[in-house]
């Protein structure tokens, strides 16, 4: 039952909105959720406010509907607030309705989240989908501003696909990703930047050469990449993440719209719903070798 007003307060709003920053990337830890502000707050300043305004509005929707404390402080009603912050502020000119925009779209992928996981969100797990479908309807009423040119160079590459994922286009801001990434799971950051690294190569294999500067291809891989590796999954599973999270980039080139995070998305629940399926002959075999 939701509780009333604010009686079940989050102990520490500090750390409970760093971590709505450093769940964008699966990771739990309030020195990654700094290091990702920073890298917004130095790389596009004009994006920062926005960030903060949905992070701050998920997770005080969370609080005032009485959603699970321990998850407010996760930073699991904040995460998919913070993309859809960044996302307005970047496609829509600054006027006075986008501070209530941004609050009204940060409260309600809060909401989204909280029914996918109370309705069964187990097997097709939220991650950034609520994002997605608000993302993608802010897209229809808006049109992005196209990428500009950028140098051909590898290691830059590399970081703007990590970038990328908070929608960042500059080398620093990857970097300061990777460095939170490190803090707080040193060997899922390094499946991160093979994944971006891996997308990247895929690009420029099919002359795509300046998406894979900017790092377009490489956001999506690292996100799957992410999101096994930190379980501690077996390289080849991990891998296969990255190769369908590349597969499901190129399918979602024929929607109307950017697909943002969905490739990611799509690749994950294949990979759930795979495991799934293969658990009733996995133990059929057990039984047939007892």
């Amino acid at each position: 039952m939701y509780t009333k007003n604010f009686v079940n307060p989050c102990p520490d709003w500090a750390t409970a909105l760093l971590n709505g920053f450093s769940q964008v990337l699966l990771l739990r830890n309030p020195l990654c959720g700094l290091c990702c502000l920073l890298a917004i707050l130095l790389t596009a300043p004009n994006l920062v406010g926005g960030a903060l305004l949905g992070s701050l509005a998920g997770l005080l929707t969370a609080q005032a509907r009485g959603y699970d404390r321990a998850d407010r402080q996760a930073g699991l009603y904040s995460y998919n607030g913070v993309l859809i912050g960044i996302l307005i502020s970047a496609v829509l000119p600054w006027s006075a309705i986008l501070p209530p925009l941004i609050i009204a779209a940060g409260g309600l992928s809060s909401i989204i989240t909280h029914q996918w996981r109370k309705r069964g969100g187990k097997l097709l797990v939220a991650y950034t989908a609520p994002f997605v479908l608000l993302g993608w309807a802010t897209l229809l009423i808006a049109t992005p501003s196209p990428a500009g040119f950028v140098e051909a160079d590898p290691l830059y590459a590399l970081a703007r696909g990590v970038g990328q994922i908070f929608l960042l286009d500059q080398p620093l801001a990857g970097l300061l990703i990777i460095v939170g990434m490190s803090i707080a799971n040193p060997y899922a950051a390094l499946w991160a930047v093979i994944g971006s690294a891996l997308g990247g190569g895929l690009a420029l294999l099919t002359d795509q050469a300046q998406a894979a500067w900017l790092g377009l291809h490489g956001f999506n891989a690292a996100l799957a990449a992410l999101a096994f590796s930190r379980q501690g999954e077996k390289p080849r599973v991990t891998l296969l993440a990255i190769v369908l999270a590349l597969l499901m980039h190129s399918l979602c080139k024929w929607l109307p719209v950017p697909g943002l995070t969905a490739p990611f998305v799509a690749a994950c629940w294949l990979m759930h719903l795979g495991s799934h399926l293969a658990q009733p002959r996995q133990r059929n075999a057990s039984r047939l070798h007892s």
